[in-house]
């Protein structure tokens, strides 16, 4: 019986994990087509979609690949096998973030209001997306997996090299974005925006996540007086 128990905590714990990056998937589409700045993580993507062939979804799938080798650099045989589960997360996170820009494709905006109102929607889904992948709890996208490789090698706190992370990824896409455009496409007002809130968002979240799962407690109801 345990084991069944076992199996069925883990199964709830995946469905968490794919509710999160669907939420995520539909976060960066907002993102995207609010055209005012997508979040860091996922300007690189962007930007190289502007122009390449290949769709974001598909540069998200290859990007988490490099991050996932370069994991395996890093740590070496302190590398955990169970951590390739990065991969299929990675590719089903590009296919459905492919399918929530196809969805979305027909909403327009007439002003900058209603694009900050798409770019407040997308960083927030992001951050909600983001906080069921942390309470899901059985494997990061492989951005994340690689952020935690560095700050265990180097002893780096992971808030830091987080931030540390972000602003490459920026500089990167902006760099890409002059060399192959000819001007900053993908990192705006929006991007320091989704730097600031995505974290605070996934924060308040999980401590919500936290205070609830206190109220259901059993063990926290028996200790609750009658009022």
């Amino acid at each position: 019986m345990k084991k069944k128990g076992d199996i069925i905590e883990l199964v709830k714990k995946y469905i968490l994990l794919i509710i999160g990056l669907t939420i995520m998937a539909f976060g960066v589409a907002f993102s995207i087509k609010a055209n005012i700045g997508t979040t860091p993580i996922f300007s690189v993507p962007y930007v190289i979609s502007l122009f390449s062939p290949l769709t974001v979804g598909n540069i998200i799938i290859l990007m988490h690949c490099v991050f996932i080798a370069l994991q395996i650099v890093i740590l070496r045989k302190d590398y955990a096998p169970i951590q390739l589960l990065q991969l299929p997360a990675a590719i089903l996170f590009g296919y459905l973030t492919d399918f929530a820009i196809f969805a979305i494709q027909n909403i327009a905006y007439t002003s900058y209001i209603q694009q900050w109102l798409l770019c407040a929607l997308g960083i927030g889904l992001v951050g909600i997306g983001c906080s069921f992948e942390v309470m899901a709890n059985v494997v990061t996208l492989a951005a994340e997996g690689f952020v935690l490789a560095i700050c265990k090698v180097t002893q780096i706190k992971f808030a830091s090299m987080k931030v540390l992370f972000d602003i490459s990824l920026v500089v990167i896409a902006s760099i890409l974005s002059l060399c192959f455009l000819g001007g900053i496409e993908g990192v705006r007002e929006g991007t320091l925006a989704a730097a600031v809130f995505v974290g605070m968002i996934v924060r308040e979240v999980n401590k919500l996540f936290r205070h609830v799962q206190k109220i259901r407690s059993p063990e926290n109801n028996e200790a609750t007086p009658a009022q």
